[in-house]
């Protein structure tokens, strides 16, 4: 039975294939848009719009009019940003959205998080309950775990809000900050890649674009109120990420290991040139902390409750490289 569904953050690289997604399946889906203009790529018969921000009252009202679901995943996840932009957009805004769906009789809300708000694998693979056992090492991290108390705050008083957290994210789609894997991949196999971060021990965790989509899908459905669910995919060091590229890609490329002393001081270097002419740093020294540690993950829980299902690594790699080479990005 079709439903009609609002969506935030539908312009970005994950939004945009859940609007799609969404709609393809019968839904009426409603997106919230700064622009006309950032929607061309979002058109569909089954999709509308409706123009505004998080903080436009009026425009969140008229959305979720008669919607029985929304999906928040507007954010602000930049490296750096003058004031306090991240707890505006990502507390705030989410406070609004929120509150609109209450206004509004919306049944379900799934908010997209980050698997960041948890913190590094200390102990071995991090799940929903792993206590965090360091500080936050971005304002985007710690606004976003904010946010999530909030939430709970709201689930207490009977709305149902469910939190789903990818990992790092990759394959089609916009070659923007949220994707910035793919843009990765894309300039190894162009032999354009040319770095090695740290010793390339650190671990991470790779997710499938299209894995996260079905995953957001699934919590809607599924989700208990209250709850979060990571949505992740294979741990891989850097060494075994950039094997994996190289496999598929078909040629193998040398990489120059950058210490991590080296990119922390060029790091400070473009955080001070950030904080005195506002001028965007490509990375900021909590950034550079991240490759210190480990961030395995364990998805179990959304296996087990959701119906969540993981993509390999190679076989995510595979379609992405298949993809930038059809595409000639």
């Amino acid at each position: 039975m079709s439903k009609r569904i609002f969506i935030t953050g539908g312009t970005g690289f994950i939004g945009r294939k859940l609007a799609h997604k969404l709609a393809d399946e019968g839904n009426e889906v409603v997106a919230l848009i700064r622009s006309q203009s950032k929607a061309k790529d979002l058109q569909h018969e089954r999709i509308s719009f409706v123009e505004g921000d998080l903080f436009n009252q009026e425009a969140l009202a008229q959305g979720m009019q008669s919607c029985q679901q929304v999906y928040h995943l507007a954010a602000f996840a930049s490296v750096w940003a003058k004031g306090d932009t991240f707890a505006q957009v990502n507390i705030q805004g989410t406070l609004n959205i929120l509150d609109a769906a209450k206004q509004n009789d919306v049944e379900k809300v799934v908010v997209t998080s980050t698997a960041g708000v948890i913190g590094p694998a200390v102990d071995g693979p991090v799940h929903e309950e792993t206590a965090r056992q360091v500080d936050f090492f971005t304002d985007y991290e710690s606004t976003k775990y904010e946010s999530e108390l909030k939430i709970k705050e709201y689930v207490a008083k009977g709305q149902h809000v469910v939190i789903v957290n990818p990992t790092r994210v990759y394959g089609p789609g916009p070659l923007n900050v949220s994707n910035s894997v793919t843009k990765l991949v894309k300039q190894y196999i162009e032999g354009k890649w040319k770095f090695m971060p740290g010793d390339g021990q650190s671990t991470g965790n790779y997710v499938f674009v299209d894995d996260v989509i079905n995953g957001h899908v699934l919590a809607m459905e599924k989700g208990r109120a209250g709850e979060r669910y990571l949505l992740g995919g294979e741990d891989a060091t850097y060494h075994e990420l950039f094997d994996t590229i190289a496999d598929i890609g078909g040629k193998k490329y040398k990489l120059y290991k950058m210490p991590l002393g080296v990119m922390l001081s060029f790091a400070k270097i473009q955080l001070f040139m950030a904080d005195s002419f506002g001028r965007q740093p490509m990375i900021t020294p909590g950034w550079v902390k991240k490759y210190l540690y480990k961030w395995s993950v364990s998805s179990e829980k959304a296996e087990r409750e959701l119906g969540y299902k993981i993509t390999s690594l190679k076989d995510g790699v595979q379609q992405t490289v298949d993809w930038v080479r059809e595409e000639g990005i």
